[in-house]
């Protein structure tokens, strides 16, 4: 069996729309698609429940959760393997453990705990932060139109981002745009220098145009354009995400074995307008 897409259910809006984009993304990747709900358990000052009481009712409501959804991705795209999973555990532990050895793990960008003010809920931030797959948090226009946008910083190893934008872009005959952006130190802007001054523009676009050399002769139908940009990254992939069908950008280095979410990526799946996929580097 090959490895399959794990995405988060809780039956909020957030959730069915991820659970919508895996199941597309799956029958595009004829890959098997799995739907995962995790049985929480908080405690609350005046149980109304006995603790097993309680694990039952947690129980049935979650299988109802999951058979729903399998059900609606049924429908839609009937020709998909599609299992179900309910997990006894916090949401964070539960997906780590159904994600582990999938090919990627898809999240609403808020579920029914989170609030209306927060723009982006804790579990999709903890998965990205600490996920050795891409994540997904499906937010923003989730249709499927507009071009694939991959975010990378040349001072790093951006080959699991630009490899996993590329074969997103081939998979859905989309447009590549490969984005780098930079600011000038402080240092620099006070002692009056300029992009011309510092000349690293066209050096920086010649470092991009290699770094995506090997993915443009391993994706050849692929059309994609670099851009170096002055301005700050945050700024500068929210705004195309604004037209796009994904956005792509990495983790941060690993400390120990996990990745870290870096402060251009807390940034982006916090204002992005789109799904946006988080890509650890390779081991």
């Amino acid at each position: 069996m090959s490895e399959p897409i794990v995405v988060g259910t809780d039956a909020s809006g957030e959730s069915d729309r991820a659970v919508d984009w895996a199941a597309a993304e799956a029958a595009l990747r004829e890959r098997p698609l799995r739907i995962v709900h995790a049985l929480a358990s908080r405690p609350t000052r005046a149980p109304l429940f006995s603790p097993a009481e309680k694990a039952e009712r947690l129980a049935r409501v979650g299988h109802a959760v999951v058979a729903e959804a399998r059900e609606r991705v049924r429908e839609r795209w009937p020709g998909i393997e599609t299992t179900t999973a309910v997990v006894a555990d916090e949401t964070s532990d539960a997906l780590q453990q159904e994600a582990e050895g999938a090919f990627e793990l898809v999240l609403g960008s808020r579920g029914r705990g989170g609030f209306a003010s927060l723009l982006l809920g804790s579990t999709s931030l903890r998965m990205a932060s600490r996920s050795t797959i891409p994540v997904v948090i499906v937010r923003g226009d989730a249709t499927g139109r507009g071009e694939v946008v991959a975010g990378i910083d040349l001072r790093k190893d951006v080959g699991a981002v630009l490899g996993y934008a590329f074969d997103a872009a081939a998979l859905h005959g989309a447009r590549l745009r490969v984005v780098h952006a930079w600011q000038m130190s402080t240092t620099l802007i006070d002692a009056g220098y300029t992009i011309e001054d510092e000349d690293a523009g066209p050096e920086l676009r010649e470092r991009l145009a290699a770094a995506c050399e090997p993915l443009r002769r391993r994706y050849p139908r692929v059309d994609a354009v670099g851009e170096v940009v002055l301005e700050h990254p945050v700024q500068a992939l929210t705004r195309p995400s604004r037209a796009a069908r994904l956005l792509v950008v990495g983790a941060r280095e690993r400390r120990w074995s996990a990745p870290r979410l870096g402060s251009t990526g807390h940034g982006v799946v916090h204002h992005a307008q789109c799904p946006v996929a988080v890509v650890p580097s390779r081991r």
